[in-house]
C-alpha cells in the first residue's frame, strides 16, 4: 500500500506543477503519471530483500509452465473484467454520438456527460474490486485448507461490504446527482438535464453491481475460474453488447442509457444462480467433511475403549 500510496502522491503533486508552472499540458500530465508508476516500482524492489516468509532467488524468477498456467487461468475474470470495460466505453460513446447526433442533445452533450457517469462508476467498482481483492486470498486460503465455514463468513463480510458501498452510491446517483455532476464543471440547461438522467438510468441498478463483484471473486478464489470468467463476461459483455445494439433503435439515445440496468439485471441473476449453486455444493462439502471428522472421532474413541 505503501508504494502505491507514494505513486499516486508523486502523481497529484507533480501533475499541476508540469502542466500550470511549466506549461506542459497533457505531457506533464502523462510525465508525472510516469514517474509517480516508476516510484512504486522503485519501492516495490527496495522492500523484495525485506520479505519474511519469502525469500526471492534466481531459481524463483524461472518460468514453470504449469505455475504461469494457474496464474493465467485464475487471472483470466480480473483481465476480463478490466478489458471488457474498455469495450463497453468505446461501445457506449460510439452509441452515444450516433444517436445523440438525432436528439436535442446533440452529440456532444450525452458524450461528456456519459463520460462523467462512466468516471463516477468506475470509482465505485474500484472500492468494490479492493473489498473483493481484500477477501479474496482469506476466501482462498480456508477453502484449501477445508475451513469453509470460515471461507463462507469472509464471502458474506465483503458481501455485506460491497453492498452498503454500492447502496450509498445509489442513494448519491438517485437523489442527488448534480452534486457530482457540479465537480466537474458547471453548465446549464440541456447538459444538466442529460447529465442527471444518465446518473439515475444508468446506475439504476448499481446496488446489484456490488453482488456480482464479489461473486466473480469468490468463485476465483475457490478454484472456479471458467464459471468466473462467464460471470465476469456476462455484464460487460454478453448482456450489455447485445442491449446496447438493440435498444436504442427504439427511443434512441436516451435506451443507450438503460442498457446499464438492464446488463446489471441479468448478470445479477446469473451470479445469483451460480453463487446458490457453490453455496448448495459447500454445503455438501462441509457436511460430508463432518461427517468424515464424525467417522474419525469414534474409530479413536473405540481404539482408546
Amino acid at each position: 500500500m505503501f508504494s502505491m500510496v507514494v505513486g499516486a502522491v508523486l502523481n497529484v503533486i507533480l501533475d499541476p506543477i508540469f502542466i500550470f508552472v511549466f506549461h506542459m499540458g497533457v505531457s506533464g500530465a502523462a510525465i508525472a503519471t510516469v514517474i509517480g508508476q516508476v516510484a512504486s516500482f522503485v519501492v516495490s524492489v527496495l522492500y523484495m530483500p525485506k520479505f519474511q516468509t519469502v525469500c526471492p532467488d534466481a531459481a524463483a524468477f524461472r518460468l514453470n509452465g504449469k505455475t504461469c498456467g494457474n496464474i493465467v487461468t485464475f487471472g483470466l475474470s480480473s483481465f476480463i473484467t478490466q478489458f471488457a470495460i474498455t469495450i463497453v466505453m468505446a461501445l457506449t460513446n460510439n452509441l452515444l454520438a450516433t444517436y445523440g447526433a438525432t436528439s436535442v442533445y446533440g452529440a456532444e452533450i450525452p458524450l461528456t456527460a456519459t463520460g462523467i457517469v462512466m468516471k463516477v462508476n468506475q470509482i465505485m467498482i474500484a472500492i468494490l474490486l479492493g473489498t473483493a481483492t481484500g477477501a479474496q486470498p482469506i476466501i482462498g486460503f480456508n477453502y484449501g485448507a477445508k475451513d469453509f465455514k470460515r471461507s463462507k463468513k469472509a464471502m458474506e463480510i465483503a458481501l455485506i461490504a460491497s453492498e452498503v458501498v454500492s447502496v450509498i452510491a445509489f442513494l448519491i446517483f438517485q437523489f442527488a446527482p448534480m452534486s457530482v455532476v457540479s465537480l466537474f464543471g458547471s453548465e446549464e440547461g440541456l447538459y444538466n438535464e442529460f447529465a442527471v438522467m444518465a446518473f439515475r438510468i444508468f446506475l439504476l441498478l448499481c446496488p446489484l453491481t456490488g453482488f456480482q463483484t464479489i461473486a466473480a471473486v469468490y468463485l476465483q478464489a475457490v478454484g472456479k475460474p471458467v464459471k468466473s470468467a462467464v460471470l465476469s463476461l456476462a455484464r460487460q459483455i454478453i448482456f450489455f453488447v447485445p442491449a446496447a445494439l438493440l435498444l436504442p433503435r427504439f427511443m434512441g439515445v436516451e435506451d443507450v442509457l438503460w442498457t446499464g440496468p438492464v446488463a446489471d439485471g441479468l448478470a445479477f441473476l446469473l451470479s445469483l444462480g451460480l453463487l446458490l449453486h457453490e453455496r448448495k455444493h459447500l454445503k455438501k462439502v462441509i457436511s460430508a467433511s463432518f461427517q468424515t471428522m464424525e467417522k474419525k472421532r469414534k474409530e479413536v474413541y473405540k481404539h482408546e475403549k
